[in-house]
């Protein structure tokens, strides 16, 4: 456990100060962005810590994540938690309505979601009083100092898995060591993505005896669903004509996509593209520059049929990738072209895709460092270079068949690590049976 009764540091009292002074504006902020969200008003005062579900009886394992891919990285694993731990209940917490819908959509046995409270005494202490959770399982870098220190305070043990930080984020914190060793001291347990990772923590402070180097959970990760019956609908519009995905992509990404779709139409003028955006709400936007790039499109929210005629198909729904990538094997992956971080590889590797990718995944760096030495990964830069990655594997399919398999291969090869992460977590917070429920 974190050592007890240690002092808060100048740092630390003067952001609980400002949180506090700050809360109210914060409140208004966050309340308008849910309103534009369709969030109902009951729910959204979760936000201050006002459940809106009873807390269930027993022993309540707690998973905070911050947003879509985090939250759905854990699914799985509480699903394998709750086998081993029959005993148990879950809730998961996350801050963004896009999680909260997908989240709801897919949620394990004996688990419920609730959106974050905001990191200000009041609502921290509000959801604490309600919820008491044995643990806490904060994913990937979701650091909120006054929630970890008030966990700590009531004896929550807690630990931060899947553990990233940018290299930005470790020389922010090591300008204030002190603060950031009163922070990480929360913690019982760090189960970091690489050993970078683990080597960051250690040089921000952390304990060593607490900081273990795992693998990326969202590696470990169910495939995504699939809707058989729009699969099927969609592949016979399409007939036998080639398709190449471009997903999960970002304002300022889909020009480059278009310009790469336009050059490969001159030599595959069938060719149709599935472009995926990250946020669907985008859609409109997006479906400008489809214009303004002067080609045929359908839009998925439309109800549009594929025609031969149609070169671009928008797909700008929510929660539908999975069965993209049921209809597509070959993947350009978003949030790479620019300096966005990447998105999830696992999602299409799991899938059966091989992947193209731009140069600005630093999120997974490790994970298409690997995947690229295997052959299941491709880096571009620019539409030129997208267009000429995708015409290759259009025009080789024996190797594009290796670079497909090479990609399931190196996701197989991550699948046990999931049974050694569930063993350090009941391990180390003492999540071990009926003896420790409250």
């Amino acid at each position: 456990m974190p050592e007890e009764g240690v002092t808060p540091t100048p740092l630390y009292r003067i952001y609980a100060a400002v949180t506090g002074a700050l809360g109210p504006v914060a409140w208004r902020r966050v309340r308008r962005k849910l309103d534009v969200a369709g969030i109902a008003p009951e729910r959204q005062r979760e936000r201050l810590g006002q459940a809106t579900l009873p807390r269930p009886e027993g022993q309540l394992i707690w998973f905070h994540a911050a947003s879509v891919g985090e939250s759905l990285s854990v699914l799985t694993l509480i699903t394998r938690m709750g086998a081993a731990l029959p005993q148990a209940e879950f809730l998961i917490t996350s801050g963004t309505p896009t999680s909260a819908e997908l989240v709801a959509k897919r949620l394990p046995p004996r688990t419920r979601h609730q959106f974050a409270p905001l990191d200000t005494g009041s609502a921290v202490r509000r959801f604490y009083d309600h919820w008491h959770p044995q643990a806490g399982i904060f994913v990937e870098s979701e650091l909120w100092p006054r929630m970890l220190v008030e966990a700590d305070r009531r004896g929550i043990r807690l630990a931060l898995l899947n553990a990233r930080l940018s290299q930005k984020s470790v020389q922010g914190w090591q300008r204030f060591p002190g603060t950031a060793r009163f922070i990480l001291d929360r913690f019982t347990l760090f189960l970091t993505q690489n050993r970078q990772t683990a080597d960051n923590l250690l040089a921000m402070g952390a304990d060593p005896d607490r900081v273990r180097p795992g693998s990326n959970l969202k590696a470990t990760s169910a495939p995504l669903p699939v809707d058989e019956a729009t699969r099927d609908a969609l592949q016979s519009m399409i007939g036998n004509r080639p398709v190449w995905v471009a997903s999960s992509t970002h304002k300022g990404e889909e020009e480059q996509v278009l310009q790469a779709h336009k050059t490969l139409l001159a030599a595959h003028p069938d060719l149709l593209l599935l472009l995926v955006p990250r946020h669907p709400e985008r859609g409109d936007a997006v479906q400008g520059l489809i214009d303004a790039a002067g080609l045929t499109s359908a839009r998925r929210t439309s109800q549009d049929p594929i025609t031969v005629q149609t070169q671009v198909y928008m797909a700008d729904t929510l929660g539908e990738t999975g069965t993209w990538y049921a209809l597509c094997k070959l993947v350009f992956l978003g949030g790479s072209l620019l300096e966005i971080g990447g998105h999830n590889p696992f999602e299409p590797a799991h899938a059966g895709a091989a992947v193209i990718t731009g140069p600005g995944y630093y999120n997974f760096a490790e994970t298409y460092a690997q995947m690229k030495q295997g052959g299941g990964a491709r880096e571009v830069h620019d539409a030129d270079s997208l267009a000429r990655a995708v015409a290759g594997w259009l025009e080789n399919p024996a190797q594009f068949d290796g670079a497909r398999q090479a990609a399931s291969a190196y996701v197989a090869s991550q699948r046990n690590a999931l049974q050694a992460v569930i063993d350090s977590l009941c391990l180390e917070l003492e999540l071990t049976g009926p003896a420790e429920t409250r």
